[in-house]
């Protein structure tokens, strides 16, 4: 056989032969801290610090979820903000208009003919409370008063002559301090006939008639109206729109 090659596999091994291979990356020692035969545990990777500042809806970076649930959030907050600015102003309308209607101005509603053609059924009515805080009626003036039988009720009638006048009527031709009054303003259908006076009006009183002459319950029926019964100047026709007017 030939020497060159043993193959007597009783031999002893060729050292060489099992040399173990050698790699460049060099052996990690294991730290003493750790128990042998342990994995080394790889330090925890650290989290970028959370910013303090919420997400806001319009935000890219904000979660679906999040941006539904803060935009709910939102219109909730800006709804509530309306209806609370829209109680402050009904409070605040509702206060005015009281104070408006105690001591200012007053919307009034004529019902029935007494003082047609001057005024209509259902016509609107605006009426001064403050003219006569600070001045006194004056004749020719339309006014709103207080039923002197019965003051829980009110009526629409023109005054005709104030205290110290002498009222006088003739075949429904009406003289104050026996100098006619200029009633072109009633037609001739809705003048009366009767006969009245004269009388004298007493101090604080005035006397007062409907323009629809032979159909208005006034004073030729239930007497004079006292100053204080009277509650203001009819200022304003605003209804029916096509026929306001300005007294």
């Amino acid at each position: 056989m030939n020497d060159s090659h043993n193959d007597d596999p009783f031999s002893a091994p060729d050292p060489a032969r099992f040399q173990p291979e050698r790699s460049d990356t060099p052996e990690r020692s294991t730290p003493l801290s750790e128990p042998l035969g342990q994995p080394a545990v790889e330090p925890a990777s650290v989290a970028p610090p959370v910013s303090a500042q919420p997400l806001l809806p319009s935000d890219p970076a904000a979660p679906p979820e999040r941006l539904a649930l803060d935009g709910t959030s939102v219109w909730l907050n800006r709804l509530g903000e309306e209806l609370v600015a829209w109680l402050k102003t009904l409070a605040s309308a509702a206060v005015y208009a009281t104070l408006i209607v105690t001591f200012g101005f007053q919307v009034a509603r004529v019902e029935g003919m007494s003082m047609a053609p001057t005024l209509q059924d259902q016509d609107r009515l605006i009426v001064n409370k403050l003219a006569y805080r600070i001045g006194d009626p004056k004749v020719g003036d339309i006014v709103m008063l207080y039923y002197p039988l019965k003051p829980e009720k009110s009526f629409v009638k023109r005054i005709i002559a104030e205290e110290g006048d002498q009222v006088r009527i003739v075949d429904g031709r009406v003289f104050r301090n026996d100098v006619p009054l200029d009633d072109s303003f009633v037609p001739q259908d809705f003048r009366s006939h009767d006969d009245w006076g004269p009388q004298v009006i007493p101090e604080g009183y005035y006397f007062v008639m409907g323009d629809h002459r032979n159909n208005s319950s006034d004073s030729r029926h239930w007497g004079f109206v006292p100053k204080k019964y009277i509650i203001g100047k009819v200022q304003l026709r605003w209804w029916p729109m096509g026929h306001a007017r300005v007294f």
